[in-house]
């Protein structure tokens, strides 16, 4: 195979021109040409700029190598890289018998998903043991907090089959390291389950949420139809540790279960789990993360902005952004998670707490842009130790919710009053989305005054890169806390804990990934490492 990078066409090019555009390219006649594929299409969109896809295309010629030597000094033109996925180990026949145990994973959000499918593909029939419900039922629950102002700490947009991801805008790009392209057996996967073929190939894919829940089913049937377990409502609230080495796990309400392989696909917000885990001795450590507020603005204005006489074409959709300010009291202001055209909502997990986040359906239709515009925090800023930053994310949370009126609304300001430092008493232009409501008042309390004062000075320089940014009528929600883990459960080359054997942390709550494509991709990298030990003792 062949791949050509850096192929560029006309956005409304017809179907027929990219095969013409292979062929001019390589100087090749039809007959030359065996078969391509489009790899990855984006598009370049600069308003000086004629509107443009920008192809990467795998193919396959009569005579490769001869073809290759003619480019032998081009480098848009190479051999195309092994993008398949090779299992690294095969289950012994009868594991559930003898000394060598089911694996279990804890958590069934993207990095659990990803560790028990792949662990199930090679015949480890893993356990999934998750403390919420099934998707479509924790459904129900997420909306009675976003209806009803009624929190199950359970079962809601942390905890649950699929995880945090479920409500999210559903994107699936990474800027990780994937050199063995483990990124691509996670694409491949959700397009096996329902998702569409081009998130394969686009620069910037995401699913929404509606599709994800389908999804996350299907692949919870192919793990039972392996031989698999996914047990719900089974929450691990204790570790049985013997000699350094993991021998069990404990469940409230169930007997214990013995051990000797444990993914630990947490989350971010399992605190209580990461109590135990602490309490167990586990080697966890704190480290840095961000909180901020949610910002909302037209998603016309953002087109606009962003994409100029080239907004609204349907070949584009919603634009999106990301912006950094490095502020004048040393702390770094950033755009957290742009959902284009989606909602805010409502992602608490613990009774009497705020908590904002993001989410997108497919469509990205929707009337407003929100993003999170957060600061950096670092263990500085909460001493006292691996569990500390959950205490500082709790004590922002717990005023968050005083301040929205003690009901599950949450506080909120328009952006001119904020920058003015006064309440906000009336919405002008933009309505915010977050249910179950926004109750305006001034956030200057709602965060350390350092986090303030970063954002205030950042909001206009944002203004210079995306105008209207600073529009007075925008709106902030707060808070913004589960940016990522407060802590890492620290691991080894060998993927296991620092000082406790069979014990895989994983994914954002152990402190390795950020987002659903890359705590998929950490969920397969611990799944051969749990399958590689297992066939060594």
């Amino acid at each position: 195979m062949i791949r050509i990078t850096e192929l560029r066409l006309p956005i409304d090019h017809p179907p027929e021109a990219l095969e013409a555009a292979i062929l001019k390219r390589l100087y090749l006649a039809p007959k030359d040409l065996n078969a391509f594929t489009v790899f990855k299409r984006s598009y370049d969109a600069r308003k000086n700029a004629a509107l443009a896809f920008i192809y990467t295309i795998d193919l396959s010629v009569k005579d490769e190598a001869a073809v290759l030597k003619q480019f032998t000094n081009d480098i848009h033109v190479r051999p195309s890289p092994d993008t398949s996925y090779h299992f690294v180990a095969k289950a012994p026949e009868g594991i559930e018998s003898g000394k060598l145990l089911r694996p279990i994973v804890i958590g069934f959000g993207p990095c659990g998903i990803f560790a028990a499918l792949v662990l199930a593909q090679m015949g480890f029939k893993p356990i999934v043991l998750e403390r919420g419900k099934k998707v479509r039922e924790r459904t129900q629950d997420t909306w009675d907090l976003w209806r009803k102002n009624v929190l199950n700490p359970e079962s809601n947009v942390q905890f649950g089959e699929g995880g945090a991801g479920t409500f999210s805008d559903g994107k699936l790009w990474s800027q990780i390291k994937d050199p063995k392209f483990y990124g691509r057996k996670v694409l491949n996967e959700f397009v096996k389950s329902g998702a569409p073929e081009e998130i394969l190939y686009v620069a910037k894919p995401h699913i929404g949420t509606f599709r994800l829940v389908g999804m996350v089913e299907k692949i919870r049937e192919e793990i039972i139809a392996l031989g698999g377990e996914i047990r719900f409502s089974q929450k691990v609230i204790g570790f049985d540790i013997q000699n350094d080495h993991i021998q069990g796990v404990k469940i409230e309400g169930h007997d214990d279960l013995p051990a000797n392989h444990v993914v630990l696909a947490l989350g971010h917000s399992a605190r209580d789990t990461f109590q135990a885990l602490h309490d167990a001795g586990v080697y966890m450590e704190a480290k840095p993360f961000s909180v901020g507020f949610r910002i909302e603005h037209p998603q016309s204005l953002i087109d606009k902005a962003r994409l100029g006489p080239h907004a609204g074409n349907p070949m584009i959709g919603a634009a999106d952004y990301k912006l950094v300010h490095h502020a004048k009291n040393g702390r770094s202001v950033y755009s957290f998670c742009m959902c284009p055209g989606g909602t805010v909502v409502a992602a608490t997990s613990e009774l009497n707490r705020v908590v904002t986040n993001g989410m997108s359906q497919y469509s990205r239709n929707e009337r407003n842009a929100n993003a999170g515009i957060v600061v950096g925090i670092t263990p500085d800023d909460y001493p006292g130790g691996a569990m500390a930053g959950i205490e500082f994310q709790r004590a922002i949370e717990s005023k968050a919710y005083v301040l929205g009126g003690s009901t599950y609304e949450a506080p909120g300001q328009l952006v001119g009053d904020f920058l003015a430092g006064k309440p906000s008493t009336e919405f002008g232009s933009v309505t915010p989305s977050y249910k179950p409501g926004v109750h305006l008042t001034d956030l200057a309390d709602s965060l350390p005054a350092y986090a303030i004062e970063a954002i205030r000075e950042a909001i206009p320089a944002f203004e210079k890169q995306i105008k209207g940014f600073s529009m007075k009528d925008a709106v902030l929600t707060g808070v913004e806390t589960r940016t990522s883990s407060p802590l890492r459960i620290t691991r080894g080359p060998n993927f296991q804990s620092l000082n406790i054997k069979g014990l895989y942390p994983a994914g954002e709550g152990a402190g390795y990934a950020g987002g659903i494509l890359s705590a998929g991709v950490d969920g397969i990298k611990v799944a051969e490492a749990v399958a590689l030990d297992c066939l060594s003792q």
